[in-house]
C-alpha cells in the first residue's frame, strides 16, 4: 500500500542531477564505438550477442524501443495536465480516479493501471519517489531518469525533500508544505502542477509544451512562457 510522508529538510549533497538522458537503447543508429561509453559498450556487446544466439528478435527490440520513443513518455502526461489546465471538468475526474480520465486521452497499458493525480497548489507541493525501486507511471512519463532510480534520491526525498528539491532548482517558499508520495508496482503517482501566470492565449498545445517531466515527478516546475528551458 503506498503511503505519504510530510517531511522537511536538511542538508546533504548529491543526488538530483538532472539527466535529460537518453536510454541505452541506441543499438539501432550508427555510432563511432569511441563515443560510447563503457556501458553502452557492454549493452551492445550484450545485444549483439543474444542476437547472435537468437535469444532475442532485433525487430521486437525496434519495436520496443519505438514504443518508449514516441508512443509512451513524458509528452502523453504533458497532454493530461494541459487538459486538465484548460478543462475543470476533466480536472476534476483526473483528481478523483486518475486511470479512466487518462485513458479518456487514448493513454494507458502496463505501469498505468492504477494512477493517481495529486495536484500541487499554493499551500502545498507534491513529490514522487519509489523509495523501494523505480516503480513509475510508463505510460505517462515513459522511462524513469536515473536519478529517480539512485538510491540517494530514493531515501533523502523523504528525509529531506526541500533539500532535494533546491539541488533539483526548485526553492519553495518557505510556508508550502511538501508531500512526498511514495510509488509501488500497485499504485503509481504524477503530479499535476500549477498552470504557470501569462498563460491565458494559449491553447492545449502550447500549454502541453511548457510542461516537463520533473514538474509531473514534482523535482521541476512547469517552463514559464516564452523561455527555452
Amino acid at each position: 500500500m503506498a503511503h505519504t510522508h510530510d517531511h522537511e529538510d536538511h542538508d546533504h549533497a548529491n543526488p538530483g542531477q538532472e539527466n535529460h538522458g537518453h536510454e541505452d537503447h541506441d543499438h539501432d543508429h550508427p555510432h563511432h564505438a569511441s563515443a560510447l561509453a563503457p556501458m553502452e559498450l557492454r549493452v551492445r556487446a550484450l545485444e549483439s550477442l543474444l542476437v547472435e544466439k537468437g535469444y532475442v528478435d532485433p525487430a521486437a527490440l525496434d519495436a520496443l524501443i519505438e514504443t518508449y520513443e514516441t508512443k509512451v513518455g513524458p509528452h502523453n502526461g504533458a497532454r493530461v495536465v494541459a487538459r486538465a489546465w484548460v478543462d475543470p471538468a476533466f480536472r476534476a475526474r483526473l483528481l478523483a480516479d486518475a486511470t479512466p480520465a487518462i485513458r479518456e486521452l487514448g493513454i494507458g497499458g502496463r505501469g498505468g493501471e492504477h494512477m493517481v493525480v495529486v495536484a500541487n497548489t499554493p499551500e502545498e507541493h507534491n513529490l514522487v519517489v519509489c523509495t523501494l525501486c523505480s516503480c513509475y507511471p510508463w505510460p505517462v512519463l515513459g522511462l524513469p531518469p536515473v536519478w529517480y532510480k539512485s538510491p540517494p534520491y530514493r531515501a533523502r526525498a523523504v528525509i529531506e525533500p526541500r533539500a532535494v528539491l533546491a539541488e533539483f532548482g526548485v526553492t519553495l517558499a518557505p510556508d508550502q508544505r511538501i508531500r512526498v508520495w511514495d510509488s509501488t508496482a500497485e499504485l503509481r503517482y504524477m503530479v499535476l502542477p500549477m498552470r504557470p501566470a501569462g498563460t491565458d492565449d494559449l491553447d492545449e498545445a502550447g500549454l502541453a509544451a511548457l510542461v516537463t517531466r520533473d514538474a509531473m515527478i514534482g523535482t521541476g516546475l512547469p517552463r514559464a512562457p516564452g523561455s527555452d528551458a
